[in-house]
Order: structure tokens, then sequence, then C-alpha cells
């Protein structure tokens, strides 16, 4: 079964950093494209940064650009999302998305094109 495992969420205050993680568990990474999202309340589910496992392309929001950064370790088969500068409208519950590859029709940051969810972090930005 495909189920992602986010973890490293938490409370930052404005100007820092987290590192959250998603947990492929007993599927391998090679096989997927990973996306991260956010959602905050009262708003639609925002494609943050993805990671075509394939190319190592990868992808980020206008919101995030120069801030976040997604990456892959193999070895521990997990794919992290580096966020500094974290700001408060950055505050949501981020989710971690999988899709097989080969991809059809993928569009990187587009929540249709994944089809497995993790369960969700909490990241809250204050002071």
């Amino acid at each position: 079964q495909v189920q992602p495992v986010e973890s490293g969420g938490g409370l930052v205050q404005p100007g820092g950093s987290l590192r959250l993680s998603c947990a492929a568990g007993t599927f391998s990474l090679d096989h997927y494209a990973i996306g991260w999202f956010r959602q905050a309340p009262g708003k639609e589910r925002e494609g943050v940064a993805s990671l075509n496992i394939r190319t190592g392309s990868t992808y980020y929001g206008n919101s995030v650009k120069g801030r976040f950064t997604i990456s892959r370790d193999n070895a521990k088969n997990t794919v992290y999302l580096q966020m500094n500068s974290l700001k408060p409208e950055d505050t949501a519950v981020y989710y971690c998305a999988a899709t097989a590859v080969p991809l059809v029709a993928w569009a990187p940051l587009e929540r249709h094109s994944y089809d497995y969810w993790g369960q969700g972090t909490q990241v809250t930005v204050s002071s």
C-alpha cells in the first residue's frame, strides 16, 4: 500500500526554518513523483513543491520560490521540504503526495495529478 507519512511540523517564529519529511515506507521512491501541498483554514489546497524522481526536476510555487527546497535521500527513501525564512502566511497543514511513474499529463503542482496522500503535518509560523 502506498502511504506517504509526513513529519517535522511545529511552531516556529517568523524568519525561522523547519524541515518536513515525507517517508515512503514500504514503497520505493524510484517509481513515484512526489509533491508537497499545503492548506490553510478556509483556503484551497495549493501546490508548494514537487520532484520528478526520474529526471530530478523540481518545481516550486511562486509564493515559496527561493525559500523552500525539495530534496530526496535515497538511502532513507525519504523526501524533504526545507523551509527557510518562514512567514505567518506559510501557516498551514502540509501534505505529501505521490503519483506513480511513468507520468502522464502530469501537472507538478496540481493536486489532481497525485493519487496517494499523507495525513498532513501542521506548520504554524507565529511570534
